[in-house]
């Protein structure tokens, strides 16, 4: 199953809405909103920025929904 790579991520500071293209082999911590600057962190529970704040979560966490099963991001469950 191929899974979408591009995310939406829409910065709850300023409402800046920007597409990005995640990263398979790395989680994101942090991104910096193109619009007002912020850096944005994962909520708790989230596992990266794209589980927060993209309209796609992560490609670890759609494989394994895919899958029935819970994940997180880099491997670890």
């Amino acid at each position: 199953m191929a899974v979408p790579l591009i995310s939406t991520i829409t910065c709850p500071h300023c409402g800046h809405v920007q597409q990005e293209t995640m990263p398979t082999n790395a989680c994101q911590w942090f991104y910096d909103c193109k619009g007002c600057g912020a850096v944005l962190r994962p909520k708790p529970g989230d596992c990266c920025v794209y589980c927060s704040y993209g309209d796609v979560p992560c490609p670890p966490i759609q494989e394994a929904r895919a899958e029935g099963r819970s994940g997180s991001c880099c491997g670890t469950s």
